[in-house]
């Protein structure tokens, strides 16, 4: 198992006029971006679950040390 960085823009429900914040999730994925992107979902559903007040807009899935993380 490899460890990946789940990429998530994260937007507000309860107040749409803020802007969406990037959020940097360690995974665990058998191996390539590509298998991320389906074993993200699962993942992503369960957080949505559990963050009523937030929606996801998109995500994706990087090698932890070729995505810029915000300072």
């Amino acid at each position: 198992m490899n460890l990946v960085d789940l990429i998530v823009l994260v937007c507000s429900l309860a107040h749409p006029s803020w802007a969406c914040q990037e959020r940097h999730m360690l995974l665990e994925s058998s191996g390539s971006l590509a298998a991320c992107m389906w074993e993200a979902q699962p993942y992503l559903a369960r957080w949505a679950g559990e963050h009523p007040d937030a929606r996801i807009a998109r995500f994706h899935c990087a090698w932890p040390e070729t995505e810029d993380r915000p300072t």
